[in-house]
């Protein structure tokens, strides 16, 4: 049986009783993160979670006797995330809070040829510092849209030089460095998180923020609809459900003619409606001025909305308008129609 030194021993057990005592264990990836940068995020981290770096063979045995002593096979599925230089990083934050942390404490860097750039990369239009040089023969080698203009080169249009995903060549490292353009992030990457038996990967946990709250508010508006359609009564919807009540009372009375005093002008306006219909139909010899009146406003209301359908609702609200103003006047009018 090989001889297994004394630290490794002590490092397992550590990391295991970390592991052990926290809700939440992320795996991070450390590799290309540089000493100044992984120190400033410990900071960053200090009272929200703990991070220790290992060797990734001696997370994994620390894993495994985690799970083992918590009787907890589901923890074990963590070693299968286990990639590059991983660390633990061990809180009571939920895996969704800890990326996005983690994400927001990352700092643009410089290009480094071979690195994948997480996001499109994209050189401005506008003037550079750069001076005419070799340089320009290269942008413009690999369609990048630049030219000298007093002196300085200039690129003339916003122009894509890599979408996310793509590797930077040694020819765009020097030219995102010399436009001092960084598409790079140094920071930690989380690879994944176990919280409750389940693992969250990056992909899960990288939500659009407005997208899912969109989501909430138009759950909740499909759930008030039901409720009120249903007439189900909640602290949000009992004003709604009464409200539609009484609409619906109302209407029905208006239909049946019942009068009261919620309802006579509504069944006030349908019979004068009613009467300039047939009005409209008799000679014009059979109608006074005030009949005449209400006939022709009427008629310009009705030749005003047909050319401008988007001011539809304001032609009604103002013929309703005139409707009310004009109910006694045309009582007057109706009278004499009929006497």
């Amino acid at each position: 049986m090989a001889h297994v030194a004394e630290w490794k021993k002590k490092e397992v057990e550590e990391l295991a009783n970390i592991i052990k005592s926290h809700p939440v264990i992320a795996l991070v990836d450390v590799a290309n993160v540089p000493a100044y940068p992984l120190s400033k995020m410990r900071e960053k981290l200090r009272g929200k979670a703990l991070l220790r770096v290992s060797r990734n063979t001696l997370i994994e045995l620390a894993i495994k006797r985690a799970a083992q002593e918590l009787n907890n096979p589901d923890l074990e599925k963590l070693i299968d995330h286990i990639q590059g230089g991983a660390g633990i990083l061990a809180t009571e934050m939920n895996p969704f809070k800890l990326y996005k942390l983690l994400e927001e404490s990352k700092t643009p860097a410089p290009a480094k040829p071979g690195a994948v750039v997480p996001r499109d990369v994209v050189i401005p239009a506008g003037p550079t510092s750069i001076s005419p040089g070799p340089l320009v023969g290269e942008m413009q080698s690999i369609g990048i849209p630049a030219r000298i203009e007093k002196g300085k080169v200039s690129i003339q249009k916003d122009y894509t030089v890599l979408k996310a995903g793509e590797v930077i060549t040694d020819q765009l490292a020097r030219i995102l460095n010399a436009l001092g353009i960084e598409p790079l992030e140094v920071g930690l990457n989380l690879l994944a998180a176990y919280e409750d038996g389940i693992v969250y990967t990056p992909d899960v946990l990288a939500i659009d923020e407005s997208e899912y709250i969109n989501l909430l508010q138009q759950a909740y508006m499909h759930a008030f609809n039901l409720s009120v359609n249903t007439a189900y009564p909640t602290g949000q919807t009992i004003e709604a459900i009464i409200q539609k009540a009484f609409l619906g009372a109302k209407n029905v009375a208006v239909e049946a003619g019942y009068v009261t005093p919620e309802t006579v002008e509504d069944i006030f306006g349908r019979a004068l409606r009613a009467v300039l219909l047939i009005a409209q139909e008799l000679p014009e010899d059979l109608l006074d001025e005030k009949t005449k009146e209400l006939l022709n406003q009427q008629a310009q209301i009705a030749v005003a909305a047909q050319p401008q359908e988007e001011k539809v609702e304001e032609a009604e609200e103002e013929e309703e308008e005139e409707e009310e103003a004009s109910e006694e006047d045309a009582l007057a009018g109706l009278g004499a129609l009929f006497g």
